[in-house]
């Protein structure tokens, strides 16, 4: 069975593994409104957790990986059964009950550990935010609410996705051949930014983001209900409530290190922007202004005119099998930690090129299993990422149940002539969602509820973002780059040219970022909204980005990210700039320091989330960071390598 599930043999399995947890669930929500309050009330709740997220997440996974159509809808439906059921449980008031007599007994509650404390918070936390403490009536407005944003949610993510059509005859007939013919009209799927024809791009940009009336409602529904939702359960916002426990802990906080942020990049953003405006001038003499279009592409543009990286060169250093030893290498230098190859039983795999690694560490054994669906296939999402199949607990007998992950990555397939290999970006790519998996591995927590990567979303890209700052430095990377044919290394210049290249536009990047975390905080801010949604990006672009909004364009219909990041988009900048902090303060010196590894265990991977993430930080740091020091460490990275400079110079 699928990750040795035996009722995963077939689609049909899925029915029966739900059935199992639903059973299981029942039993469970009686014992924990039989049990007196103590600690084993919040086992009983993780266990009720730990049955429902063993079919949940391994479903989450499938529904959008497995090759097999059947597979993907019966796991489809699960997710969404036991989605229902959650939702259930989340008001059952008898059962939060069990968890109030806990929470308020406070003898009891000053005996319990502080992560068990927090386990307990967190699961009232759950009850709350789906208005467990209101009336009756007013509970299933709080439930119906929940199922309309779901439905909402899924079809804004589908109506961001679908292409525009037009009629070609509105097209110049040179530029036609770039977008799909449908009889008399063309499909435009995407922005074509990487284009060089600036037409293309300027057609691409203007009929992509045209609005459409349905999508826009959509949004606004979403938007509106998000609020209704959030003060409904008590908060001011749909903002404060997605925030609570996060590292930032509330919309004032996020519109601070963003401002402060905005401030600090403008000079370098309009250096960089006059950069382009030049180059944009030097190839297009007749229509020299920047807009919106020409941002990622003539960033591209300077950064191959400034040290013309050919990802082709680099290729042959970074071979797959190579780029596994170095972090296997890396591993066991700061963690103690090595990555084995497994055998797979018959059925384990959803195909064959998926490969099974057991994490073992040098003295504690065995920590848990990363599966690695790393090649491309037809039908499979271009997106790499981590999933948890089943989070790490410590059970009842006093066992450790084993973390089980997938990395999904899309590498091309190896040749005849050559292993896979990766371009700068894959390699890059690999390193940041092993920095999840380890996170995953090591975040060896008590209870499967604040598992390895189960911590806020500001916190959780900590660790693979870290990651990317190993993969860019020479001593890490001259430890596994050989040529696949000759085994020579990569040349040190090779190196620092890649990290110097990246920096080339690089403010005017993050103020991008800026720019849309910004009008996320706008959109999930107070209600009624001031303006229309289009009125504020538009305000917004203005006065955060700097390049001209387009009239009749409307970006924020294709904005997916409002689905999963819902007030939450600013977490990646806020994540990068800790990591930048750790990095700086205790890896640059030594990548390899292994008293640094452990201290980085043991303050920031080990506790999952469950502990108060600026905890973890201060902990790492031996200080506690200020919105100023995040904004600091994020601007110092865009400076350039003066030693790189005198070189290329």
């Amino acid at each position: 069975g699928l990750f040795g599930v035996p009722e995963l043999r077939c689609p049909e399995g899925f029915q029966a593994a739900q059935d199992k947890a639903l059973q299981e669930s029942e039993q469970l929500v009686q014992k924990a409104c039989s049990t007196p309050p103590g600690p084993e009330t919040v086992m009983i709740f993780d266990q009720l957790s730990d049955a429902l997220c063993r079919v949940a997440d391994l479903a989450d996974f499938v529904k959008i990986a497995h090759p097999d159509f059947a597979f993907r809808e019966a796991a489809e439906e699960a997710c969404r059964n036991i989605g229902t059921l959650v939702e259930k449980l989340n008001t059952d008031v008898e059962l939060c009950q069990s968890l109030r007599r806990l929470l308020a007994d406070e003898v009891v509650m000053s005996s319990l550990d502080p992560e068990t404390r927090r386990v307990a918070e967190l699961f009232m936390f759950d009850f709350e935010i789906s208005g467990i403490h209101l009336d009756e009536e007013k509970r299933e407005k709080a439930v119906n609410l929940n199922v309309r944003i779901l439905d909402l949610c899924n079809e804004f993510l589908t109506g961001a996705h679908l292409p525009n059509k037009i009629d070609k005859h509105v097209l110049p007939e040179h530029i036609r051949y770039n977008f799909t013919a449908e009889g008399n009209y063309l499909q435009v799927a995407g922005l074509h930014a990487d284009c060089p024809d600036d037409l293309v791009r300027e057609a691409a940009y203007k009929i992509f983001l045209y609005p459409n009336a349905e999508q826009l409602s959509r949004l606004e529904e979403l938007l509106a209900s998000r609020n209704s939702l959030a003060q409904l359960v008590g908060y001011d916002t749909f903002a404060h409530r997605a925030l609570q426990g996060t590292m930032a802990k509330n919309p004032e906080t996020v519109t601070q290190f963003l401002e402060q942020l905005s401030e600090q990049l403008s000079k370098r953003t309009q250096k960089d922007f006059e950069m382009m405006s030049k180059m944009k001038m030097k190839l297009n003499p007749q229509n020299s202004k920047l807009m919106p279009w020409d941002h990622p592409y003539y960033s591209g543009v300077l950064r191959a005119e400034r040290y013309n990286i050919d990802p082709g060169l680099y290729c042959p250093f970074f071979s797959l099998g190579a780029c596994m030893e170095g972090l296997n290498s890396l591993f066991s230098q700061l963690l103690g930690i090595s990555l084995y190859a497994e055998q797979t039983q018959r059925g384990e795999v959803w195909s064959e090129d998926v490969r099974k690694l057991a994490v073992v560490h040098e003295t504690e054994g065995l920590l848990g299993y990363i599966y690695c669906d790393f090649f491309q296939r037809p039908d499979k999402p271009h997106q790499d990422c981590h999933f948890t199949v089943r989070g790490g607990r410590l059970r009842e007998n006093g066992e450790y149940q084993l973390p089980v992950v997938v990395l999904m990555l899309s590498l091309p397939h190896s040749t005849r002539g050559a292993p896979t290999l990766l371009s700068p970006g894959m390699m890059e790519n690999l390193f940041h969602e092993m920095g999840h998996a380890m996170h995953s591995m090591l975040g060896r927590t008590r209870y499967q509820h604040v598992t390895g990567t189960r911590c806020p979303t500001d916190f959780a890209e900590v660790p693979s973002i870290l990651m990317e700052y190993f993969a860019n430095d020479y001593r890490v990377v001259n430890q596994f780059a050989r040529h696949y044919k000759t085994g020579q290394p990569l040349p040190k210049n090779m190196v620092s040219r890649l990290c110097e290249s990246k920096k080339v536009c690089a403010a005017a990047d993050m103020q991008l970022q800026v720019f849309y975390a910004a009008l996320d905080q706008i959109y999930h801010g107070k209600h009624p909204l001031k303006k229309s949604t289009t009125d504020i990006l538009k305000e917004t672009q203005e006065k955060v980005y700097g390049l001209p909004y387009v009239p009749n364009t409307a970006w924020q219909l294709r904005f997916s990210h409002l689905v999963g990041y819902g007030a939450k988009y600013y977490s990646y900048l806020m994540s990068r700039a800790v990591a930048s902090m750790v990095w700086k303060q205790c890896f640059a010196q030594d990548p390899f320091d292994r008293a640094m590894g452990e201290r980085y265990r043991r303050e920031m991977l080990a506790h999952g989330g469950g502990k108060e993430p600026i905890l973890m930080v201060q902990g790492m740091l031996q200080k506690s960071p200020s919105v100023e020091d995040f904004v600091d460490a994020l601007v110092s990275d865009l400076d350039q390598d003066f030693e790189t400079f005198i070189m290329d110079s």
